[in-house]
């Protein structure tokens, strides 16, 4: 009797240790066992930046497509407060001179932020290549000239050039004008009013640039030429030729994309829906506007938090820039990491702004990220147009009028830009 006693016990006393090792693994909802787990989700920035946020051309009309004494010149380009245009032409009567605002360019927009317009000529200089021995200036110039034994760093010319030519002011030769033409577009006229002086003149084809403005810095204030330095990077060929392909070519593989990401909004939630956005409906006024337009996820993540079936709610700051910057050149990008616990059947969403747009956000497509999924997710993120404050140039922007519409895609190309592959600007992992 006693040993069957204790085999009884025995056996009960193995049951509960079952029992209680089986419910510290795991717990019960809906008549289910859910296990939870714990991963990390690691969030990146992993755009190869650009410096220049547009870079083109401009010629004349005729063969050769010079602008002669008399004629003009327009191109149109985009740009926001803190940027400046920069441009190149020859002086095409002479050896190696060219026309160029002094660096970093021309000033768009007024201390107060309100577009530039009207005659911008008294910022056009006259620049001496350095490369070649200045002739008289005229149509008697042979090109290209005799070289300089050394080359020499370029100068501005103030009246009279090393050899003692004289010349008039630039802004006596090209007149330049700026309009504005809304939604952060400007349009510049050059026009060639050499005609009948001392120092009348053909302008060569050229090339002009807008630099990226971070935080009150241009990422490329001097993108054509540097004053006391050499030339470089095929200014030659337009200050002694008018050829303004191979600098095009240099200019051209320095523009795109440049932007940061906002602090990263991320949340742990069950269900069938995204928790703060639906595409093809429009903003619900629970702050992803202040996400999409201002990097804010602050308002959006408290609202969150007392929606039902939202479990945690994050808002990731990197530690010293509080965004993600993208890579600047030897400059790895910025990321951030949390620990989250996961039970089966939890969803992850996450959003940040195009720091470099009015309104635009990198979120997680339909209904998130299954919690189930290990490694790289970029693929479940796409950028959204949030719909409240109309599209300008990503990156060379000021103020923008307000709008409401539906959140959708953001195209791509766009009306204004073709942008990298979604993963090649964000990258989203999840790990155990």
């Amino acid at each position: 009797m006693k040993n069957l006693i204790i085999r009884k016990m025995s056996g009960v006393l193995v049951l509960a240790t079952s029992v209680l090792v089986s419910f510290t693994s795991c717990t019960k909802k809906d008549d289910q066992m859910v296990s939870t787990q714990s991963k990390g989700i690691t969030i990146e920035n992993v755009l190869e930046s650009k410096p220049l946020v547009q870079s083109g051309t401009f010629k004349g009309t005729g063969t050769p497509p010079v602008i002669l004494p008399g004629q003009s010149v327009s191109f149109s380009f985009y740009a926001g407060p803190g940027q400046f245009l920069s441009f190149a032409t020859m002086y095409g009567w002479s050896n190696d001179l060219f026309f160029a605002p002094e660096n970093p360019g021309i000033k768009l927009y007024d201390d107060a932020g309100k577009p530039i317009t009207g005659d911008v000529s008294s910022q056009i200089k006259l620049w001496d290549n350095g490369t070649r021995i200045n002739q008289v200036p005229g149509i008697a110039v042979s090109h290209p000239g005799t070289a300089e034994a050394t080359s020499k760093n370029i100068t501005e010319i103030t009246g009279t050039d090393a050899q003692g030519n004289t010349y008039l002011s630039a802004s006596q030769l090209v007149k330049a004008s700026l309009a504005y033409d809304g939604n952060s577009k400007f349009t510049i006229t050059l026009m060639n009013n050499s005609g009948g002086t001392a120092n009348a003149t053909p302008l060569s084809p050229g090339v002009w640039a807008i630099s990226y403005n971070v935080g009150g810095n241009l990422q490329n204030a001097m993108p054509i030429y540097t004053k006391g330095q050499p030339t470089a990077n095929g200014l030659t060929n337009i200050a002694e030729m008018g050829d303004n392909a191979v600098l095009n070519t240099y200019l051209a593989g320095i523009t795109g994309i440049f932007t940061p990401l906002s602090p990263v909004l991320v949340v742990v939630y069950s269900g069938n829906e995204n928790p703060f956005y639906k595409t093809g409906e429009n903003d619900r006024g629970e702050g992803l506007k202040n996400l999409a337009q201002m990097g804010n996820a602050d308002i959006l993540a408290q609202a969150l938090r007392t929606k039902p079936g939202v479990k945690n709610v994050y808002v990731l700051k990197e530690p010293t820039t509080t965004v993600l910057l993208p890579k600047i050149g030897t400059t790895g990008g910025g990321k951030v990491t949390q620990q989250l616990t996961l039970a089966t059947g939890d969803r992850i969403a996450i959003a940040t702004m195009y720091g470099f747009s009015k309104d635009w956000f990198f979120a997680t497509k339909g209904n998130g990220i299954d919690a189930a999924a290990t490694g790289d997710v970029s693929s479940s993120i796409a950028l959204y147009d949030n719909g409240t404050a109309l599209d300008l140039f990503p990156g060379a922007s000021g103020t923008a009028p307000a709008e409401s519409k539906a959140i959708n895609e953001v195209p791509n190309p766009n009306m204004y830009t073709t942008l990298p592959a979604i993963n090649q600007i964000i990258k989203v992992t999840i790990n155990k």
